[in-house]
């Protein structure tokens, strides 16, 4: 029996959101798209997220993914740019969610280290071991798009893992979501 999924990958920006995807029969990936939005030319915070949204939505409805992967925002030292990018991800999140997409995500550096074997590669061998993966003929000028992928891909990598950083409420919680893990 052929088991397929598509993945929708999500490097959410509020100056550039990346997202890439991926089919998967089997266990054998197959690159579908990748791409960026561009929001620097908006210049309210607010639009930019409905934006954001709006072209999750998009996306969710034209490839009709089984599942999302999302980058996690990394601690910086700008407050104000930790919040935007904060919403930038609750907005691509919440798209999925009323779809009743199942939605995962990712710290930056266990994509990294998914995709290259190191935690601390640069974006540009991140996408360099892209290419080789999914047979990418170039890569985009802005690397924000192979981001998104490269969750998508670590995502696919990940499957049937328990997640390192994933919390429950209780033994409940924990068997309802490993009901793959009891035996019976």
């Amino acid at each position: 029996m052929t088991k397929e999924r598509i993945i929708l990958g999500i490097d959410p920006g509020t100056t550039i959101m990346g997202f890439g995807l991926i089919k998967v029969t089997n266990k054998k990936m197959e690159f579908l798209q990748l791409n960026e939005l561009q929001l620097s030319k908006y210049d309210n915070h607010y639009q930019k997220l409905k934006i954001i949204f709006e072209r999750t939505i998009e996306l969710i409805e034209t490839h009709c993914p089984d599942e999302i992967a999302i980058e996690a925002p990394f601690f910086g030292k700008n407050v104000q740019s930790m919040l935007k990018l904060g919403r930038a991800q609750g907005v691509a999140m919440a798209a999925g969610l009323s779809r009743g997409i199942p939605i995962t995500e990712y710290e930056p550096k266990k994509i990294k280290m998914a995709i290259t074997g190191n935690g601390n590669a640069s974006k540009e061998q991140v996408a360099k071991m892209l290419q080789q993966l999914l047979g990418l003929k170039e890569l985009p000028k802005n690397l924000d798009s192979t981001d998104g992928l490269a969750a998508a891909v670590c995502h696919h990598f990940n499957s049937g893992k328990v997640i390192a950083g994933k919390s429950y409420s209780g033994w409940d919680a924990f068997v309802k979501q490993n009901e793959d893990r009891i035996k019976k």
